[in-house]
């Protein structure tokens, strides 16, 4: 591997003035799920992206517009980088200790809306290559970038977008949008997302609102109806009781179950950060708990909503009633099948008044975890963290990643700046310093080693 040490002494010594241009970022609201400034932060990236000799396009979609980005390198192989500019809406303000779109440096850390998700990693591999431009005329190979504006919002444009160009994004690999380092700070390669339908069910069986007095023994209601409805869903025993839902999954390879059983056990560890007390199947620590955590598809109430839920009392009968619900779902399955699949079950238990408001999904993909893109990521980290990065074979998570995989045909790694507790999504979320650097330094040995 090559020597990094006047890379290394650029990134140390530029730090300060990286961080400078990511809080300008950060604090340029782009809110997906509210259409704040997204506009406005499409035209900032691609300064940003102009800033390093950068041909800029910005594309529009049948939502927010996508940045693309390409500098020919020295060599003639094409690295494609895969971020994102949208945000998570900042909401509850008051659990912030500091506003969302005032970027705070304080204990080695800098805070605010974005900054891990993702806008800390489209700045720092900037801040990489920068290091790169720092030692030559040249980026050592070709560079494409794609950041698009509605990845929290299900990237609902972006699978077209990506098929209708695929000369455009035509390349060698596809470093993601995320990764980091575990409790331990060891660094996670993750090979996969899961796939994930979301959906909003809503029942209405009045036209407003009664007294309950008056309609609790005569009218329906609408918050047990959709009780009802949901508690069809899955059983005490937590099996989803939809037919036919579990019939496309794939089961875990011997390969899979081989890099679950390296890592550590995390009972212990989820018990302590998020206070669990147990987990449901009766599951304990090992491998069967890390195989179920990623390796089952779920069915979760992410959000319930009727009637009165202020202080104190009132008595009413609501009229209507929703739910959000998501379905993360593993190989082999898919989010038009499972939609399919839910308006026939709840069809056929009587629930054909339950409204279902498609919100969103993509389908689950993974990458070879022996692939050579894989390893080079592998390698090329363990010289910066001093660790050996750890193969997760599929992560809960979910993104679009099933393009690039499958319509591209790229292998798709992870690495990044997150840690256990960066808050991405919720208040006060923040980046650690150290980890921005390292992550700069990991890719540009990266594209480096590549290059050859």
């Amino acid at each position: 591997m090559s020597d990094y040490k006047k890379i290394d002494a650029f990134l140390d010594s530029g730090l300060d003035g990286s961080l400078v241009e990511l809080s300008r970022l950060v604090a340029q609201p782009s809110v997906g799920a509210q259409n704040w400034g997204l506009e406005e932060c499409a035209q900032l990236v691609g300064e940003m992206l102009k800033a390093r000799g950068f041909k800029v396009q910005i594309l529009p979609t049948g939502g927010a517009p996508v940045v693309f980005g390409e500098r020919k390198g020295e060599r003639d192989k094409t690295l494609l980088f895969y971020n994102h500019y949208d945000v998570q809406p900042p909401e509850p303000l008051d659990l912030w200790e500091t506003p969302p779109f005032e970027p705070s440096l304080r204990d080695g850390k800098l805070y605010g809306r974005g900054v891990s998700d993702d806008k800390g990693h489209i700045v720092a591999r900037l801040f990489a290559l920068d290091a790169l431009l720092n030692s030559s005329d040249n980026l050592p190979c070709n560079i494409k970038f794609i950041i698009e504006g509605e990845e929290e919002t299900s990237s609902a444009n972006l699978f077209d977008f990506v098929r209708n160009n695929k000369a455009l994004l035509k390349a060698d690999a596809c470093m993601w949008e995320f990764g980091g380092v575990d409790h331990r700070d060891v660094p996670i390669q993750y090979l996969g997302l899961r796939g994930i339908c979301y959906v909003e069910l809503s029942v209405e069986k009045l036209s407003t609102d009664v007294h309950s007095g008056l309609g609790g023994s005569i009218f329906p209601n609408a918050a047990w109806r959709l009780t009802w409805a949901l508690n069809s869903l899955k059983g005490p025993d937590e099996r989803i009781r939809i037919p036919g839902f579990y019939e496309d999954v794939k089961p875990p390879s011997v390969r899979d179950r081989e890099l679950i059983d390296a890592l550590p056990d995390l009972e212990e560890e989820y018990k302590s950060r998020y206070g669990v007390q147990e987990f449901i199947k009766g599951l304990k620590g090992g491998t069967e708990l890390k195989m179920e955590e990623v390796f089952s598809p779920t069915c979760t109430i992410c959000g319930l909503t009727s009637g009165y839920q202020g202080p104190g009392s009132k008595t009413v009968q609501p009229a209507r009633a929703s739910a959000k619900v998501d379905f993360r779902l593993v190989p082999n399955q898919s989010p038009d099948d499972i939609l399919k699949k839910l308006r026939a079950h709840l069809d056929s238990e009587g629930f054909g008044d339950v409204l279902i408001t498609y919100l969103g999904g993509e389908p689950p993909a993974r990458t070879d975890p022996d692939d050579p893109f894989i390893k080079l990521v592998v390698d090329t980290a363990s010289d910066v963290y001093k660790a050996p990065m750890q193969l997760v074979p599929l992560t809960g998570g979910s993104g679009p990643n099933y393009p690039f995989v499958h319509d591209l045909g790229l292998p798709v790694a992870t690495a990044g700046l997150g840690y256990p507790d960066t808050r991405a999504h919720a208040p006060n979320e923040n980046i650690r310093v150290d980890l921005y650097l390292q992550h700069a330094k990991h890719m540009a040995r990266l594209i480096t080693e590549f290059a050859k």
